[in-house]
């Protein structure tokens, strides 16, 4: 599989200023693979170290904290002579060794001419808690399920060698608009989780997919008791499994009560704030001024929770393969929607997608391009768009406005119609 951050991953290699790296994501979005694949092509030789599975290498760094003599150890530990510049040090599962993950620092500091990246689960609900992070001595890339261009690159290589080359206003031929929305409903059964698409490339099975998804929620629901910390895992577990009749909700605002009856912000806050810090949920809030900067804007207590894999939330969500492949219309269509949406948009832009809602308007997404406002609606089928967006545009008079549909690509009275498999190359095309 071929990764867009691999690109992002040789620009810190030859970033001058180059600090230890550390690449978070949940588990089972491809880390691993990707360190090692980055290793063996852009070095010499790579020396991996996983501190799950070698317990004893924590010893390592419980009594040294010279990043030089560490090296010194790991190369007697690999067998392999570890170089400056030429060798990757790869320590995967950091997690579970504070003292390594603590090293990081030292490396900065006192040995920067070696290269080092570090990856592992739940690394993101670490970085809430300063103490036990080296904020600030390291460079961060966050890496997510594979996005729909990825997805295609895997599948089918030669649709996606027309895909990539698609130009802003270009028209899109019927045969290949077909085969694009075919390839989108097949994302939205398989997702973008590796494991996942690699089965498919393989076997073409959707029941092996679906028992695939099914194996790793249960990983998933593990980890919340694993790593949790002083947060109560029963709560963290009840959030992750009501995010379905959450989205199922005609206002998808997150509703406390929705978890259970009675329940209140004070007991599933910080539930909440540990799953999107362990990139399982992602957030996004409502601004009470579609203006820039969006952020200035948020409000904390209006916000909306979707899945970090469309692929996981359509087999949380029950919904049949036929459904997607056969129907037009289907329940919980238009929330699914939206969550593959928002997988697309969250690595194209520096600011994290909101939304608007006031009582009268409704703006699926807001994307800051700079100092642009961008409002985004979201279908689900070829339907045109609604009273409240257009409303919207003809009050505020945006410069681009988009419309996400299985309609053809085209400019719709103001309105940007771009097709849904399109989402992940908006930033290309506006």
């Amino acid at each position: 599989m071929n990764r867009n951050a691999f690109n992002r991953l040789i620009a810190w290699k030859n970033d001058p200023d180059r600090k230890p790296l550390i690449l978070k994501g949940a588990r089972q979005v491809g880390k691993t693979w990707l360190m090692k694949e980055f290793g063996g092509k852009e070095y010499s030789s790579y020396v991996y170290f996983n501190f799950d599975e070698e317990i004893e290498l924590s010893s390592i760094f419980d009594t040294n904290k010279n990043p030089h003599r560490i090296i010194e150890l790991l190369g007697l530990l690999s067998g392999k002579k570890i170089l400056p510049e030429k060798t990757l040090i790869i320590f995967d599962e950091i997690q579970e060794c504070s003292a390594a993950l603590n090293s990081l620092k030292y490396f900065r500091e006192k040995a920067n001419e070696y290269n080092v990246i570090a990856a592992g689960s739940l690394l993101g609900t670490l970085l809430a808690n300063p103490k036990s992070f080296p904020v600030g001595q390291v460079n961060l890339i966050n890496l997510y399920p594979l996005s729909f261009d990825e997805f295609l690159a895997a599948i089918d290589e030669r649709l996606y060698s027309y895909y990539k080359e698609i130009k802003k206003h270009q028209v899109i031929e019927e045969v290949f608009h077909k085969r694009l929305l075919e390839a989108y409903n097949y994302y939205l059964i398989i997702g973008g989780l590796p494991e996942c698409i690699t089965s498919w490339m393989k076997y073409k099975d959707p029941q092996r997919i679906q028992q695939i998804q099914k194996e790793l929620i249960t990983i998933y629901e593990s980890d919340f008791t694993k790593h949790n910390g002083k947060i109560n895992s029963g709560r963290i577990l009840l959030v992750f499994r009501s995010i379905v009749s959450q989205l199922a909700k005609a206002n998808e605002k997150f509703i406390y009560g929705s978890i259970k009856e009675g329940a209140r912000a004070r007991e599933f806050e910080e539930a909440i704030e540990w799953l999107v810090s362990a990139g399982i949920l992602n957030r996004i809030y409502n601004v009470s001024k579609p203006e820039h900067p969006l952020k200035a804007f948020d409000q904390l207590n209006y916000f909306k929770l979707f899945l970090f894999d469309t692929g996981l939330l359509k087999h949380m969500a029950g919904i049949d393969n036929s459904a997607i492949l056969l129907k037009s219309d289907y329940q919980f269509k238009g929330a699914l929607t939206e969550n593959f949406i928002l997988q697309q948009l969250q690595d194209q832009f520096d600011v994290e997608p909101h939304f608007f809602a006031d009582g009268l308007t409704e703006i699926d997404f807001l994307i800051q391009n700079g100092m642009e406002i961008i409002p985004v609606e979201v279908k689900g089928g070829v339907d045109k768009s609604a009273a409240s967006f257009k409303s919207y545009i003809k009050n505020r008079h945006p410069q681009t406005a988009i419309r996400y549909s299985k309609r053809g690509y085209a400019i719709d009275g103001g309105i940007t119609n771009l097709p849904l498999y399109l989402a992940a190359m908006t930033k290309k095309l506006i």
